[in-house]
């Protein structure tokens, strides 16, 4: 079994959840068990409803949040509620570890959680540290710190150079979500 390997999608462009989930899609294809667990997403995104719909074991979208509403105060109700979240898709993460049932492990906006506070260095280091020797981890979100660029294998940085947000375009269904 060849050694799996870290890679990091981050930047302020769009297209990190997309192009993990693409990845996702292919390993799928290819025979692999793929596992993403989000991170800061409540309800599902198009790609996640889409993977759900396949109703297929090795195929899995895990969202440990639950609707908490969102705030900068680490004090707040809501970030300690969301601190709960994490620690439980933490722990899932490491019985996945424990079982060995992913190929593919997809950790969608984990670097927001770190950023946040929500996830500390060393959780997120012990989680690159003791995966599976095999299993190809990815984890995604703005602003990768530079301990996490030194210690992955791939580091896209998806750079912003114009997006509609600016000129005032909302969210659209099927494209940005």
């Amino acid at each position: 079994m060849e050694k799996g390997l870290v890679h990091v999608y981050t930047g302020d462009g769009k297209g990190k959840t997309t192009a993990a989930f693409g990845l996702a899609l292919r390993a799928y294809e290819n025979g692999m068990r793929v596992c993403i667990v989000q991170f800061l997403k409540p309800s599902p995104s198009g790609e996640a409803r889409f993977i759900e719909g396949l109703n297929d074991a090795r195929f899995r979208v895990l969202r440990f949040e639950r609707q908490h509403g969102f705030t900068y105060d680490p004090a707040s109700k809501q970030t300690k509620a969301l601190r709960e979240d994490t620690v439980s898709a933490l722990a899932f993460i490491k019985t996945l570890y424990t079982e060995q049932v992913c190929d593919l492990l997809v950790l969608d906006e984990v670097i927001c959680s770190h950023q946040l506070g929500l996830i500390s260095k060393e959780e997120l280091c012990s989680l690159i540290e003791h995966k599976p020797h095999g299993c190809e981890l990815v984890l995604t979100g703005r602003g990768a710190p530079d301990w996490l660029v030194v210690l992955a294998d791939y580091v896209t940085n998806m750079t912003l150079v114009k997006h509609p947000f600016q000129d005032g375009t909302d969210a659209r269904r099927g494209i940005e979500y």
